[in-house]
């Protein structure tokens, strides 16, 4: 579980890079779109971890092995952090669907995802949000794997 913790920390340190350095920069749509899979990767981490930590526990028997699956497993035990949850499901569909790229290297750079008819803006208010939330739930993860048992 702590070489999870620090690849949990490594993916953090490079996400924070892409959202206050590279991102600044360049204000690219490619940027967001890696800044956005860094997060999908750092949400995977942290749910593997508090899987890990609830097999610990004795909380479940085990985990499974397909994303899906380890997905539903967590919310059922962590209903508390739906959001994230929601965030990690349309982070992992986001390589699927059609992307447009707007503004790009201008102050209000955008990624437009068409979404079965939907249209999700990543702009920069976005990507402030989630920073904050996946800052957050590091933190929690933080907390849990520190948590004794």
């Amino acid at each position: 579980m702590k070489n999870l913790l620090k690849e949990i920390k490594r993916e953090q340190k490079m996400a924070e890079h892409l959202f206050f350095v590279s991102l600044k920069y360049t204000k690219s749509g490619d940027v967001i779109l890696n800044l956005v899979q860094k997060w999908e990767k750092i949400a995977e981490l942290c749910i593997d971890l508090l899987l890990q930590k609830a097999k610990k526990k004795k909380e479940i028997k085990s985990i499974p092995t397909a994303p899906k699956l380890k997905e539903n497993l967590v919310r059922s035990l962590y209903p508390e952090q739906k959001e994230i949850f929601d965030l990690y499901v349309f982070f992992r569909r986001i390589p699927s669907l059609e992307k447009i790229k707007e503004h790009e290297f201008r102050k209000n750079v955008m990624v437009r995802i068409l979404d079965d008819g939907k249209e999700i803006e990543i702009n920069m208010e976005k990507l402030k949000k989630w920073y904050q939330l996946f800052d957050e739930f590091v933190k929690f993860c933080e907390r849990v794997n520190a948590s004794k048992k």
